[in-house]
């Protein structure tokens, strides 16, 4: 009896120990950036950037890895401190609940293994998490509010067009005051239950991308197996989003779903971090008939940072999409959507955006085209749709 009470002992020494150290260490390789900070652009461009009102990104994956995000990080590209260091009033926080092993851009298997159940393991979440979408949806929610809470007046959970305008109002005084959006990305977390929906709702989800990398309850994804179109839950859960205003984020559903959700939606809707097909060609990416039919509805396009959406000159591919965009259906439809801490590579964290600024003055884009890109469009569109 003594030696199994040592050998646990040990054991969970030794588990406590690897949650100290080994989650940092897979989100160091998983969310690396090309040049580190500090960046340095044109005193044109920084002065620019710097005289930005409102500065918005759609999407980041920084819930996931269990950081702090009060504190500034010198590893993974988002958090709090750098937030305000870079000036971005608004950042959209997105819950990753599942991700099959060996994700790819073309095929992925619904049952394949989850990728996120040894992560939740290794970081000593709770057990309630291990196998459980919603609850692992529930904590990362509630984290978010605890960070909010933990920074004070400085930060502002977004869940109306009211709270959205008290962030506006409050940056006029205080440019340090930052907000933060929580969303899902892929509906599956709701586990196929409408009080789920409810549920994710009243702890301050206000965005769903209903499908990640598989097929699930809602439909099919565009790297799944079945390119289908919405269920009979999905169209359920896409009308009970536009009465609760939910925003709808088409970013990785099939070719189907994006025509059904267009149909279905009485409302505008966004993709939050995408490419555009004309710029590379990959199943992640808008088709420019689709790119078009998102604008006739009034969303907006969140560009992508990552090579496998944008080509592997990244900076120069994020330009060349944004100019797609702009050239087919108008400025008002073009936003930044990074994919921060999205286990994928990026050009600069967040504090790198100026590059942006810069490079899209280099295409002989106006300063009027610049302020809508970099969050006017956001801007206008969650003030019109939350």
């Amino acid at each position: 009896m003594k030696k199994i009470i040592l050998f646990l002992i040990i054991l969970f020494v030794l588990y406590w120990l690897g949650t100290m150290t080994v989650p940092s260490m897979i989100e160091k390789s998983s969310n690396t950036v090309k040049e580190a900070a500090p960046y340095e652009v044109s005193e044109q461009a920084m002065q620019l950037y710097q005289s930005l009102d409102f500065v918005a990104d759609l999407h980041c994956d920084a819930l996931l890895w269990g950081r702090d995000l009060t504190q500034k990080a010198n590893f993974g590209h988002v958090d709090f401190p750098r937030m305000q260091e870079a000036n971005v009033a608004l950042q959209v926080f997105t819950i990753v609940s599942k991700s099959p092993k060996g994700q790819n851009m073309d095929f992925n298997r619904a049952d394949a293994q989850d990728n996120i159940t040894l992560l939740n393991i290794v970081q000593g979440r709770p057990i309630s998490n291990w196998f459980s979408l919603i609850n692992r949806t529930m904590y990362q929610s509630k984290k978010l509010q605890d960070f909010a809470n933990e920074f004070g007046e400085e930060f502002i959970l977004i869940k109306s067009s009211a709270d959205l305008e008290r962030l506006i109002q409050a940056r006029k005084s205080n440019q340090k005051v930052i907000g933060g959006l929580l969303g899902i990305e892929g509906a599956h977390a709701l586990e196929g239950s409408m009080e789920n929906l409810e549920k994710v709702y009243e702890a301050g989800v206000r965005l769903i991308g209903p499908v990640h990398f598989f097929d699930n309850e809602l439909g099919g994804s565009a790297h799944g197996e079945s390119g289908e179109g919405l269920t009979e839950f999905g169209k359920a859960v896409i009308r009970r989003m536009n009465e609760l205003n939910m925003i709808i984020d088409l970013a990785h559903v099939s070719p189907k779903m994006f025509d059904d959700i267009l149909e279905v939606s009485e409302k505008p809707v966004m993709v939050s971090h995408t490419g555009i097909r004309a710029v590379l060609n990959s199943p992640r990416n808008l088709s420019d008939d689709q790119i078009r039919r998102l604008a006739e509805k009034g969303g907006i396009i969140g560009i992508a940072f990552f090579d496998m959406a944008v080509g592997e000159d990244e900076i120069r591919g994020i330009v060349a999409s944004m100019k797609r965009v702009r050239n087919l259906v108008g400025i008002d439809h073009v936003a930044l959507g990074s994919d921060y801490d999205g286990s994928v590579a990026v050009p600069f964290d967040i504090t790198g955006l100026p590059i942006i600024v810069e490079a899209l003055l280099q295409e002989g884009f106006t300063e009027e085209e610049i302020r809508a890109i970099m969050g006017e469009n956001v801007q206008r569109f969650l003030l019109n749709n939350l």
